[in-house]
């Protein structure tokens, strides 16, 4: 844009936007408009591949629905007022429930105070955000790093694990078959999808795959690197894999793969961005196991599902290496004050409702109910499992499972596909939702398999 470019009608249009912002409630009119301008937008200027996979939109992309504003823990509503039981969660970042008003007061009262820092000066939430992670983690997990993320999380994981393991040789990293740890180029290569990976290949070299949940495998291919004098820096899994279809491992996996660290002087990653703060039963998954990480990623419900969070918690030894250069690795916006205190208050929402074991408890519940209403369609649905609130159904192929999250959305519950495993569709609602929500959902899906075609 040069610089005689008249700004009357970018003015006239943000003073529309923003008063827009400002109103309670929308008439039809402009809850019209702004559909147009969304769909417009996105075709123009965003992307218009959304238009073509958002299950939301209309064949042809003329007409969408457009998210608007929350409504109550589980809930939200378009912009035409619908409202939909949110079975997606934000890809898991409402498990306080959407809005939750500590949440939102703790990061309006930091806003009017000071929304940002001067970068220079020692801030107190950072400090204090990290103590409590070090108390909240298990085992001796102690520094914290904050991100943006989970790709952050996860990136600023394998940095620490580089900077730590390259003084001792090792520069091997191990990833899972399925796993999803992003898609900025570091986290990319410990993904797994070839469709993800291939258009940015080379990655970081020295990074190899393994079948999840294969114990033996793993073990082998440690092994085989270290005859070559291909050392194993460090192992990098999700307890649990989201994307991947809500794949769990056996019961033991992670144990062993633990003790498998040990043995080869191995660090442990898990990335419980998605798995962590409650979402499967317990404040972080690997707790179901008995299993601590020497590097532990978190982001996703981190922020309350109010601001973008992450963090990035270590053992002293390891994060030690960045002891003599802290500005080894570094972001301007991670641990700004609105982001810990969203984290600050999060983590007091989820003690305070015993929102994990309220997790444990209903994913119980919703878990066996799907189970019972799969039942009579084999021919399209293969498997049910999960664990708290992380559940996938998986069914018999992509389009019926595109079909089965489409019928759902259409009847008001919101669900998605899983970006490495399409088949299987996500039910990860906020850990707010209630038995009666529940129930609502499996009826629901009852009615739209009952009305699929194979």
């Amino acid at each position: 844009m040069s610089s005689s470019t008249d700004y009357r009608e970018i003015q006239e249009y943000t003073a529309k936007v923003l008063e827009i912002i400002e109103r309670k409630e929308v008439t039809p009119e402009i809850g019209a408009w702004i559909t147009r301008q969304t769909v417009d937008g996105f075709r123009e200027h965003v992307n218009p591949g959304f238009l073509e996979y958002r299950k939301s939109v209309t064949k042809g992309g003329q007409y969408a629905a457009v998210e608007w504003k929350d409504s109550g823990p589980s809930c939200f509503t378009d912009i035409g007022g619908k409202e939909y039981i949110d079975c997606l969660g934000g890809f898991g970042i409402y498990n306080v429930g959407h809005s939750h008003p500590k949440v939102l007061r703790a990061v309006k009262a930091q806003m009017e105070r000071q929304p940002l820092h001067s970068q220079d000066l020692l801030d107190p939430l950072r400090a204090i955000l990290a103590k409590i992670l070090a108390d909240l983690t298990p085992g001796d997990l102690k520094y914290s790093f904050f991100t943006n993320s989970g790709t952050e999380s996860v990136e600023a994981g394998l940095k620490l694990a580089k900077a730590y393991q390259n003084r001792r040789g090792k520069q091997t990293f191990i990833a899972a078959t399925r796993a999803f740890h992003g898609k900025s180029l570091g986290s990319l290569s410990g993904t797994a999808k070839g469709a993800f990976r291939k258009p940015f290949m080379p990655f970081i070299p020295n990074f190899r795959h393994v079948m999840f949940g294969d114990i033996d495998m793993m073990y082998k291919t440690m092994q085989a690197c270290a005859m070559t004098g291909d050392d194993v820096a460090a192992v990098l899994v999700e307890p649990i894999q989201g994307e991947g279809g809500v794949i769990l491992p056996p019961d033991n996996y992670l144990a062993e793969l633990r003790d498998l660290c040990n043995r080869f002087g191995a660090l442990l990653i898990l990335d419980e961005v998605q798995t962590g703060m409650g979402r499967t039963g317990k404040m972080f998954c690997c707790e179901h196991y008995g299993v601590v990480p020497d590097i532990l990623c978190l982001a996703k419900a981190f922020g309350g599902g109010v601001m973008p969070a992450g963090a990035t918690i270590a053992t002293e030894e390891v994060f030690s290496c960045l002891f003599e250069n802290p500005f080894l690795h570094t972001t301007t916006f991670g641990g700004n004050p609105l982001a810990c205190a969203a984290a600050i208050a999060t983590i007091n929402v989820l003690i305070e409702e015993k929102l994990p074991e309220r997790a444990l408890e209903t994913g119980a519940y919703l878990l066996a109910n799907l189970k019972e209403v799969v039942k009579p369609y084999p021919d399209k649905v293969l498997e049910v499992r999960g664990k708290g609130l992380l559940i996938g159904v998986e069914f018999v192929d992509d389009q019926i499972g595109y079909d089965a999250s489409k019928g759902l959305f259409d009847n008001g519950v919101l669900v998605a596909g899983t970006l490495i495993n399409a088949k299987t569709i996500r039910i990860e609602p906020p850990l707010t939702i209630t038995r009666e929500q529940c129930d609502r959902v499996c009826e629901t899906l009852a009615k739209v398999l009952a009305n699929l075609t194979v």
